[in-house]
Parts: C-alpha cells; structure tokens; sequence
C-alpha cells in the first residue's frame, strides 16, 4: 500500500487540476482554480491482517503533499450483514479493528462518513481469483537503451485462467558498507582551542541496512494470451552503477489479481503519471472510480475501493554472484579525502566542521602540505553507514 500511496501522491494533484479544468495552452506554475476532492486508497487483500485504508484531499499544485481527510468513520460491510470498523490512527490513515481477509464467495462495500457528516458509498466488489508467484530470478543483461545492469523478472501462472489482470509493487532492502570506515574518529580536545584528538570509535557504523519502496504502478495482463501465464515479466531494472547492489541485495515482490474494472482504474492512473499524458493538450476528463456521494452523484471523488488476492516472494543476490571480481559500483557520493586547516582568521576550522557532524575522520596527515591540516576526513556519509542507513539486521535478512 505505501507504494500505491506514493503513486497517488506524485499524480492524483497534477492530473485532477489538469484533468478538472480542461485543456490549456500554456502551463503556469500555481493553481488559478481548485476543488478540493475526496481522494480514497483501499486495497483489501486476501491477507489475514488489519487491513488499511487512506482518505486525503486533493491539493493544489503549488502546496507541499495531501491534506488528510480526519475524523472519518469507516465501515467495510459484508453482504452476509457482517461490518468491518476502521479506527483512524494517524491523520488520514485508518486501520481496521480487528483483522480480517474477505471471503471469494462473499460481496463487500465500503461505507465513509466524513468529518462534515457527507455520506460516500461503493460499489460491491467481491475478492480476485489467488494466484501465487512461481519464481522470482535476477539476471545480468544490457537493457534496450544499451545499459548493462540487473533484471528482476517474475514468472507466475494461473491454470484456471481467471486472474488475467496483475499489479505489482515491491520494496527492496540492500546492505551498505561505508567506504572509509575506520575504528577511530575525531573529538574536540577537553583542554578546548581548536585542538583535536583521535579517539576510538563508541559505535561500529560500518555496516547498515536500508530499505526503499517503489513509488511506480507496475501493471501487465494476460488477456492476449492463450493461457493466463506472467512469462519474464521485468518488474526492476537496476543499472549495475547502482551503489544499491554493491554488496547484498534483495527484493520482495508483491503480485496482486485485480478485477477488470480495478485494473483498468489503476491503468488510467499510472497513464495520467506520465509527464507526456498530464501536459498534452487533449485531456480524457476526470478519473472515475468505484467510490461516489451519496447526497451529490455528481460530486467529484478519486479512488477505487478494491478487493485484491495478494502472494508474495522474496529474492536476495550479491553482486559478486554477476560481477565476480569487477570493481564495485560508485559509492552514492564522492568520498574524497581531504585535510581541513585547524585554524584560520575566522576561528576554529576543522573543529567546527567536526562538531557539526559533517566529516569522519580516515588518517593522519604527515607530513602536512601547506594550507593542510594534521588529519584527513571524508564527508560523514563515507565513514558512517547511519547517514542513509540503519545498524539493525532486518529480521528477514539471510546470507
């Protein structure tokens, strides 16, 4: 989900104001008119769990992010009379009571009430057809605009032929290993000055972990096929100059089966992303979901009310395992070394530089050139992993 979050958050604004007011021959920067609109994510999956769902308001162009919707009531109804109560725990986002995964023979509904008493409803949708992920494999290949670097495919199938229609998102997690960590680092000299001493280290910052979320819709379908079958279907390409497989690397995908109509909402959605959809002159109108006022059947409201059969798997690979014995890719800086003066007309130089956290130290300078100071440093980044990265191992971690 927070994948589709941020797929919503770098579109839903630009194309509702594009799409709301029509065509425009010249782009400003700024909203000359705005309407703010009921923006609604539900997925519900087939995943025992408490399920999630997020209300925002559309905002306009020139303002930072989504303005959450607050202080909603929520309800996802079973056709069986059962009701399914979401609390809200942060502001726009809600989490069901109690977890639940809907049953494939049963209809579902989702009921809001927002802060202002207005009434939104869906339309019943009932839970896609399950479908498991039957590999997940990377591969070194050269890509189509002729850079070399990683594939990750999935192959997944469904002898039933009912799935047809797939969405993808993944987070992937990978190992970082500071450059030009050493066990030593500066402090300030008790005695004060400008003085420095070398001290050991009080933590070991070598070695960190860090996990990013893809923020793109990741979408294929089957319905041209013979068989409903997901063949080497690439779902992340990563250029082998990517500090992030230097060392250990691993992606979990998640698939999702999606009804018709889910699927060609989301379509629409990731098309209205791209840059070429949201600035050409001919606009396709406002994006319809599942999800309308009660009081106002004309009102505007964006999102989709989705019931979504969900497998997921996890790979992991080390750069060494494609690129033995090649050196590895560019750090995400330049760790250049160099040997701040200690002192200078406008104060203290390196101590400052040091107490600000911005540099770790590497070596002794000696002998010193001129306008060089006695030790050598490099931005934090290259000495501590923590700058972009945590200590712990996650919990999935394997070697």
């Amino acid at each position: 989900m927070m994948q589709l979050r941020k797929t919503y958050r770098s579109c839903i604004t630009i194309a509702f104001t594009l799409l709301a007011y029509g065509c425009i021959e010249t782009f400003e920067p700024g909203t000359v008119s705005f309407e703010s609109v009921l923006v609604v994510e539900a997925t519900i999956t087939n995943e025992i769990k408490p399920q999630e769902i997020y209300l925002n308001r559309t905002f306009a162009f020139e303002e930072d992010g989504p303005n959450p919707e607050r202080n909603a009531s929520i309800r996802v109804a079973e056709d069986s009379g059962n009701e399914f109560v979401f609390m809200e725990t942060t502001p726009g986002k809600y989490i069901s009571e109690i977890a639940f995964a809907p049953q494939p023979d049963k209809y579902y509904q989702l009921l809001i009430v927002t802060n202002n008493g207005r009434t939104y409803t869906s339309e019943q949708v009932q839970l896609s057809q399950a479908t498991r992920i039957d590999d997940l494999y990377a591969e070194r290949i050269v890509n189509d605009g002729g850079v070399e670097g990683m594939a990750i495919y999935v192959d997944s199938f469904d002898p039933t032929g009912n799935s047809r229609n797939y969405r993808y998102e993944y987070e992937e997690t990978f190992r970082i290993v500071a450059p030009e960590w050493t066990p030593d680092d500066l402090i300030g000299d008790p005695a004060g000055g400008c003085g420095l001493l070398v001290a050991p280290r009080e933590g070991d910052e070598e070695t960190c972990y860090r996990t990013e979320v893809a923020n793109t819709l990741i979408l294929t379908d089957t319905n041209g096929f013979a068989e409903d079958r997901v063949t080497r279907f690439l779902v992340r390409f990563i250029n082998r100059n990517s500090y992030i497989i230097s060392h250990r690397y691993s992606i979990l995908l998640r698939q999702f089966v999606q009804s018709n109509e889910a699927y060609t909402f989301f379509e629409t959605l990731n098309n209205f992303s791209g840059s070429e959809s949201l600035f050409s002159e001919t606009q396709p109108g406002f994006l319809i979901g599942n999800v309308t006022s009660d009081e106002n059947p004309d009102e505007k409201v964006l999102g989709y009310f989705d019931l979504a059969s969900v497998h997921e798997k996890r790979l992991f690979f080390n750069y060494t395992d494609f690129f033995p014995g090649e050196p590895l890719p560019p750090y995400i800086v330049p760790c250049v070394e160099n040997a701040p003066i200690l002192a200078s007309p406008a104060g203290c130089v390196l101590r400052r530089i040091v107490e600000a956290n911005l540099v770790r130290y590497t070596g002794r300078n000696d002998p010193p050139q001129p306008g060089e100071g006695p030790f050598t440093v490099v931005p934090r980044v290259c000495g501590d992993c923590t700058e972009i990265g945590v200590l712990e191992v996650p919990e999935f971690w394997t070697e």
